[in-house]
């Protein structure tokens, strides 16, 4: 591991808004914020989750530019959203939480006291090999997650640059009956100066300089 990781994984354990249970002693002891995140932000605002958040650029511009909500970012990978984390950090960002864990074990995290009623999905891996559906954070399975803890019309947004998971992600909401918000396969010409969808993602800036187009869906959970 690098020396900027083990500097970056140091200063994650410093920030009292980052969060890194360990698996075993989470089954053991369960997440002590579970039905209480109410506790770690001092009120009862509407949570925003962040899932896959990379490096956290919508967690933090999001909070900056709603901060009657809360939001929280959640990746496997600690030394990705600490420049988010040291952002919040630096500019007082009450309104946001970091957790580092792997999207499948979310349910160990939340609950349906905890105020959620939405979550952005930020250009995740699509997982396009057929034997890995199992692992796209909108197949029916993480969808079916989601609701275990979600308010009853959560909006959840997908944005990204695969058009296999676009199109996969309709074909679900489209079986499930889940109405459909909004959509788009190019939101540079749908939704020009759009203050939310404009936010970049570390990853999007690299997909826009190749010339792909950005697709994204909002639906009701």
């Amino acid at each position: 591991m690098g020396k900027k990781k083990h500097q970056r994984f140091a200063e994650n354990c410093t920030f009292s808004h980052v969060f890194q249970p360990s698996y075993l002693d989470m089954v053991t002891n369960g997440f002590p914020l579970k039905s209480a995140w109410h506790t770690f932000f001092k009120n009862k605002n509407p949570i925003t989750l962040e899932l896959g958040c990379g490096k956290g650029e919508y967690t933090v511009s999001l909070a900056q530019i709603h901060p009657q909500r809360n939001y929280i970012g959640l990746d496997i990978k600690g030394a990705r959203f600490w420049k988010g984390a040291k952002y919040a950090q630096e500019h007082r960002l009450h309104n946001v939480a970091f957790i580092r864990t792997r999207i499948d074990q979310i349910n160990h995290f939340f609950s349906s006291h905890d105020n959620i009623e939405e979550i952005w999905i930020t250009f995740p891996d699509p997982q396009l090999r057929e034997s890995k559906e199992k692992k796209r954070l909108t197949s029916p399975i993480f969808l079916n997650r989601y609701r275990q803890f979600a308010k009853p019309g959560t909006i959840v947004h997908l944005k990204t640059d695969s058009v296999e998971l676009y199109q996969y992600t309709l074909e679900v909401i489209e079986e499930a009956k889940l109405q459909t918000i909004n959509k788009s396969r190019n939101i540079d010409a749908d939704y020009v100066n759009h203050p939310v969808l404009a936010i970049q993602t570390h990853y999007e800036s690299i997909w826009r300089k190749q010339g792909k187009p950005i697709h994204y869906l909002a639906f009701v959970l």
